[in-house]
């Protein structure tokens, strides 16, 4: 018996590009895994620093190089008026719509917004918020139309 005889072989190609719904799970994936990692230092006392690349111009010889520079990351969530936290999840610089006027997650203390922001990451992947993404997604295109 050969060895790729134990292997279940399929006639298939790997898609070239992705599906505009996956392109939006991944985006909001990301800044959900931020602001877990963010929420996991705030609470071990640590800070986090999240990275991204920027491309500059040398002044004198003029090359251009990638350098690795700290970003900013705000915190999603709050406190309300009654004193219990809220998660307002994000879409670039929109905040989602959860459900029908419901713009945020309560939670009752700080120690629980990292199961909530994993509860959402997985509702994401999932394609549970796959409708609220796609109206942001075309609120935020129609922002760039003159």
């Amino acid at each position: 018996m050969s060895v790729l005889g134990a292997l279940k072989l399929v006639a298939t190609k790997r898609p070239s590009q992705m599906t505009a719904v996956q392109v939006r799970r991944n985006k909001i994936c990301r800044r959900l895994h931020e602001q877990i990692m963010l929420a996991r230092a705030q609470k071990d006392g640590k800070k986090f620093a999240a990275t991204k690349f920027r491309t500059t111009t040398d002044a004198e010889t003029g090359e251009r190089k990638s350098v690795e520079v700290t970003k900013f990351i705000k915190p999603w969530w709050f406190t309300i008026e009654n004193g219990k936290t809220a998660i307002a999840v994000r879409y670039g610089a929109r905040v989602l719509e959860l459900a029908k006027g419901k713009f945020a997650v309560e939670i009752a203390s700080t120690s629980d917004i990292v199961s909530t922001l994993e509860i959402i990451k997985n509702a994401v992947e999932s394609g549970e918020l796959d409708a609220q993404l796609e109206a942001a997604a075309v609120k935020l295109r129609s922002g760039f139309k003159k």
